[in-house]
């Protein structure tokens, strides 16, 4: 696939993209930025979610990975839809009884002003790095497969991606991005169909052959027993429960889209609807995973080293340009929601969490306050984009929960903490109770096989790190209260 191809298909999905923009985010003030101003539809909410959850490290490292995890990620996926349930009936309707912009308003009323503080700054740094895993995913198959032979740097390409992400993000926020996920949802979804659709073309079957050569390959093995592997399928399920808990429920960009529904009745729909879909997508991309394993070996094909590679690898130089110009469009659309929505919820709560817009009354300088907060999140992104490509050596989809099972693992601690205990704790310690949680988790991990007679930590790290969390809360004296969920 030619170049010139791979540009022109950026090109045009931009302006597309640019063009929705326009008709979304004429006279969005900060209301509309930050919760859309409660007005939009659920079935668009739950549409666009699906491209905004899934985004590049579903599109690329999922493929991949089912070379050497096989079929266990349904699992993941199962426990990720028991998550939602506990999100539509726990979380969301305590977010809108308290009527929260930024969800980690919740701690304060809660606990108290540090516990706030730490949750929102706990979110901060897993969003930056959490978006910043996708973004470079995604960012760095072009550079590799285009930019590179231009001679073109990597910082550019990142800084050129992040200029058009934060330029239809500026005005519009939140409004804007619950119109652009279901835009980019859309083309991502019809990428994985007609890749599908190639790839047993190129294999010369019916897609139930297909599904028949899948279900007798050594690819699609779903249940493992062994404890000690971190495919063991119970670890599978609780975790992919407690880190969609985490990483959709405590997480201000995925919340904030719930929030701007325009009742709690409707943000349910949202949910229920969003989690259905989730299940059945994420199983499409196991199978295309399956298929390209099994074309590779009967083609003879060598395969990439790293396993991120290997749905570009093949169908930019072995399906045609066809394939080509699908891929690509699929990959911008999951390039976008990567930073659009971490953009936006990180603006909204560095200003109401730590810059205290609610308290202001002048919008036209919280307006401009709110623009700068935007562009210097921008910069955090591109700097930790350019710094992370260094350490590129694995899937990234592994490197994401790994990383979130540290960062967000004081986020549940605290917000399970405070819904299941009516007890207060002493605010004033609590950010040092969540900083010692990660460091004494990593320390169990790193010495788990000595420790835990060779258990070895996938994914449930996260529920460590929140059980630690926890203990550490529950040993700090503190009166006894109501709590307000």
């Amino acid at each position: 696939m030619s170049r010139v191809l791979i540009i022109g298909c950026v090109a045009v999905y931009s302006v597309l993209l640019f063009a929705v923009t326009w008709f979304t985010s004429r006279k969005a003030g900060n209301a509309g930025f930050f919760i859309g101003n409660r007005a939009s539809r659920w079935y668009v909410v739950a549409y666009g979610m699906v491209g905004a959850s899934l985004s590049g490290i579903t599109f690329m490292s999922v493929p991949g990975w089912v070379g050497s995890t096989q079929f266990s990620y349904l699992l993941f996926v199962a426990g990720n839809f028991a998550g939602y349930l506990v999100i539509a009936y726990v979380l969301m309707p305590m977010y809108y009884k308290l009527n929260l912009t930024s969800i980690y308003g919740y701690l304060e009323k809660r606990f108290g002003f540090w516990s706030y503080k730490t949750g929102a700054f706990f979110f901060i740094i897993s969003r930056i790095i959490g978006a910043s895993f996708r973004m470079f995913l995604v960012i760095n198959v072009l550079q590799t497969f285009v930019f590179d032979s231009m001679g073109i740097p990597f910082i550019f390409t990142v800084s050129l991606f992040i200029l058009l992400i934060l330029l239809y993000t500026y005005e519009g926020g939140i409004k804007t991005i619950i119109w652009t996920d279901a835009l980019q949802t859309t083309f991502m979804l019809l990428a994985v169909f007609i890749s599908i659709t190639l790839v047993l073309k190129g294999l010369h079957i019916p897609l139930a052959e297909g599904i028949r050569n899948v279900r007798a390959s050594n690819y699609s093995q779903v249940i493992f027993t062994d404890w000690h592997d971190k495919r063991f399928f119970i670890k599978q399920f609780l975790s992919g429960a407690f880190i969609c808990i985490a990483m959709t429920g405590l997480d201000q960009e995925m919340m904030q889209k719930n929030l701007s529904c325009r009742n709690i009745g409707e943000a349910k729909k949202n949910m229920f609807s969003f989690s259905i879909v989730m299940v059945s997508v994420n199983l499409l991309f196991l199978f295309l995973g399956a298929l390209l394993y099994l074309y590779s070996i009967e083609k003879g094909i060598q395969l990439p080293s790293k396993s991120d590679d290997l749905f570009p690898f093949l169908v930019l130089n072995h399906f045609g340009k066809l394939a080509g110009i699908v891929f690509v469009i699929g990959l911008i659309s999951a390039a976008y929601p990567s930073a659009d929505g971490a953009l936006t919820s990180l603006t909204t709560s560095a200003c109401i969490d730590f810059l205290g817009f609610q308290k202001r009354e002048d919008e036209p300088e919280k307006k401009k306050l709110r623009h700068k907060v935007h562009l210097f999140f921008a910069f955090i992104l591109l700097t930790v984009v350019v710094l992370f490509r260094s350490a590129h050596d694995t899937a990234i989809i592994g490197k994401l929960f790994t990383v979130a099972g540290y960062t967000y693992g004081p986020l549940l601690g605290l917000f399970a903490f405070g819904l299941i205990t009516k007890r207060n704790v002493n605010d004033k310690f609590v950010p040092f109770i969540c900083l010692a949680s990660p460091i004494l988790c990593y320390f169990v991990n790193e010495y788990s096989e000595t420790l835990l007679n060779g258990y070895h930590f996938g994914f449930e790290l996260l529920v460590l790190n929140g059980l630690i969390t926890f203990t550490g809360l529950a040993l700090l004296k503190g009166p006894i209260g109501k709590t307000t969920a």
